[in-house]
């Protein structure tokens, strides 16, 4: 039996919207349908990122520190910070992320050190908040951000995800069709449209190894 030997699928913008109007027993028949549907498109996954659905877009990305500088301005695209170290002497630190009260309720804000706590200010761009403020110009600071997606615009454009999260889109952008288009529809959609995230939020959570020990407290010594 012969196969195809390829692995290059990939579906643009258009295609989605396609795929999403025919769930919705609809046909796209208009500019206005192609533009409402690209609109819900860009809101969709404004929402996949509210529910921290895209580990794909995590960044590594570094800070060269400033002595007396204790606030550093980030990409607007950074949704959230994962996790800081400071690198001094060849040695990495892990930070201890605070939040918005435990930083304001820091007394003395510009005491200087090696740094060991962070604040992201999640404003329109986004500050990373340092304390203690860096004692010197050397250190460099190594952290992990959840950064946002590209945005769907032009049509022939593909999307910036993974292969396997294809049917989580295409199910996901129906189901906001239906909101607006086939109302008869969505309750229907709308249970798809959970089941492909819920199977793409596991495959999308982080893995990693554990061992199971036994709790010898359990057990009986002769």
């Amino acid at each position: 039996m012969a196969i195809s030997g390829s692995k290059d699928f990939e579906l643009d913008v258009a295609e989605y919207v396609e795929e999403a109007f025919e769930r919705c027993g609809l046909e796209v028949r208009t500019g206005f349908d192609m533009k409402s549907a690209k609109r819900s498109l860009n809101l969709l996954l404004a929402d996949w990122a509210n529910r921290g659905l895209n580990q794909w877009t995590i960044k590594q990305r570094t800070l060269a520190l400033v002595d007396g500088t204790g606030t550093y301005a980030l990409g607007a695209d950074v949704i959230d910070i994962l996790s800081v170290v400071v690198q001094r002497d060849s040695t990495d630190y892990s930070l201890l992320r605070m939040s918005r009260d435990g930083f304001l309720t820091i007394p003395t804000k510009t005491t200087q050190g090696r740094v060991n706590q962070f604040f992201l200010d999640r404003q329109t761009t986004p500050n990373l908040k340092l304390w203690p403020v860096p004692d010197n110009s050397t250190d460099v600071v190594y952290y992990d951000a959840l950064t946002r997606m590209d945005d769907a615009d032009i049509y022939t454009n593909t999307m910036d995800l993974p292969f396997r999260f294809y049917p989580c889109l295409a199910a996901g952008l129906a189901y906001y069709l239906a909101l607006k288009r086939a109302p008869n529809r969505v309750q229907m959609l709308k249970e798809v449209y959970e089941e492909e995230f819920e199977r793409a939020a596991v495959e999308d959570r982080d893995r990693a190894s554990f061992n199971v020990a036994p709790n010898f407290a359990y057990y009986r010594v002769g």
